[in-house]
């Protein structure tokens, strides 16, 4: 038992409402300030600093530094992987009445979820890229085929941007609203910035809501068509 992996721990440093709104808002992607983060968990700043104190120490969060200011961000992504996970499987505990996740449509339509597009929009890239064999489920993991690898060099991304970096790349997480997979991990993350970076969607100052553009749109929707979904 002494050299098990002790998610006792972890699971009591998430546990904790404060800590777990700290750890929520920290999933935008954004590096927030100590204040930033007690507003966002409804706590004072002392109480805030003993929280972060605490993740920190759990190796959840990581302090950054900027000149006289310092920031605190989620400290890796197997980190946000956690939070991911746990954020879909409490959103299912129950039989929802209504439906599930955010209200706003913009925010179920496309999102940010840490690092990587999420929503209906990024269920739908995960089932284009499943559909076409472009991406493989399989019992060890998800990886990208020959193929797959060909269609993400379309987009600027190739083995070499994963050389020295731990795999999986790709990882599948449960979304929230849709409560169906979409893509995450690294290989998410670099299509996330390839869809910005040609400047079909942009985040909304203070959200984490992806606005797509028109041909925003019809860009990704020809890049990534909708899967047809058995039965």
């Amino acid at each position: 038992m002494a050299e098990s992996p002790n998610i006792a721990r972890v699971a009591a440093l998430i546990g904790d409402p404060a800590r777990s709104g700290i750890l929520l808002a920290l999933m935008r992607g954004q590096a927030l300030t100590v204040s930033e983060l007690a507003a966002e968990a409804g706590v004072g700043l002392p109480t805030a600093s003993s929280h972060l104190a605490q993740l920190e120490a759990g190796g959840l969060v990581a302090p950054r530094k900027q000149g006289r200011h310092k920031y605190f961000a989620l400290a890796s992504e197997e980190a946000a992987g956690v939070i991911e996970a746990l954020s879909g499987f409490a959103a299912g505990l129950a039989a929802p009445k209504t439906a599930t996740g955010p209200r706003d449509p913009a925010l179920r339509k496309a999102r940010v979820c840490y690092n990587h597009l999420a929503g209906d929009r990024g269920v739908q890239l995960y089932d284009s890229l499943v559909a076409r064999g472009y991406l493989s489920v399989a019992p060890s993991g998800l990886t990208l085929s020959p193929e797959g690898w060909e269609f993400a060099r379309g987009f600027g991304i190739g083995p070499e941007d994963f050389l020295g970096k731990r795999p999986p790349h790709c990882r599948e997480c449960l979304d929230w609203s849709a409560r169906r997979s979409h893509l995450g991990g690294r290989m998410g993350r670099a299509f996330l910035t390839a869809i910005e970076s040609r400047g079909w969607a942009h985040r909304m100052r203070g959200t984490r809501t992806l606005a797509f553009t028109a041909e925003g749109e019809r860009a990704f929707a020809a890049a990534f068509p909708h899967a047809a979904r058995g039965g």
